[in-house]
């Protein structure tokens, strides 16, 4: 018996419960692929993008990867984004970081070791910038939570930097890049202010999501007007 042979009788079992609700889902995913959303967020197991936004397969392009950090090197990562801009035609990329992310709180505390330092410097570039915000909050959670937003709002500006974006904007396509933070105490993504349309909005957008930020309680996110 295989060591795996357990998630192959999982999937299966997935499989036939999802053929017997809808018998044509699998024929109508192996032919398209149309998704409105490039998610680009953290590798952590506890944060599987299509079940906290309820978007079945084929509708929501992924990229992940520790700390959710987009890089203007990572080919990976650009890769990732110029096939869901150019050839996807997505509407909204989508930039979601998480509470209590182990990657943004071994920035914080310099406790990077080997390889993932490397990386974690890109994160480490974010809290020095913003060293004054993080002084001033009291806890150690919560200025790792703090900068877990921070590195929201700095990964959303370098998509919006990137040739590929830009390209996009100056050629007229609707594209729209999105900052959340997702919450693993009770499953909710909080709104970091962040709605960038155009290089036009770029820096006052921006810039105005890490005012309002300073200004309330960390996890709290933008309040939604009703």
């Amino acid at each position: 018996m295989g060591q795996l042979d357990h998630l192959l009788e999982k999937n299966r079992a997935w499989a036939n419960g999802i053929k017997s609700a809808d018998p044509k889902f699998f024929d109508r995913l192996s032919n398209q692929q149309a998704p409105e959303y490039l998610w680009i967020g953290c590798a952590d197991s506890r944060v599987p993008a299509n079940q906290i936004v309820d978007l079945l397969p084929g509708e929501l392009f992924v990229h992940r990867n520790v700390a959710n950090v987009v890089v203007h090197t990572d080919f990976n990562c650009l890769s990732v984004l110029q096939f869901a801009v150019e050839v996807l035609k997505v509407k909204h990329v989508m930039v979601v970081g998480h509470y209590g992310c182990g990657g943004v709180r071994a920035a914080l505390l310099d406790e990077g070791f080997g390889l993932i330092s490397n990386w974690l410097r890109h994160v480490q570039d974010v809290r020095d910038r913003h060293q004054s915000v993080l002084d001033d909050v009291s806890s150690e959670q919560d200025r790792v939570d703090r900068l877990c937003e921070l590195n929201v709002v700095e990964q959303v500006g370098h998509v919006c930097q990137n040739s590929i974006v830009q390209e996009a904007w100056k050629r007229g396509q609707p594209l729209t890049v999105h900052g959340f933070v997702y919450d693993l105490a009770d499953g909710i993504l909080r709104d970091m202010g962040l709605s960038i349309s155009s290089e036009q909005d770029r820096e006052r957008v921006k810039q105005n999501s890490v005012d309002e930020l300073v200004q309330r309680p960390v996890r709290a996110g933008r309040q939604k007007n009703v």
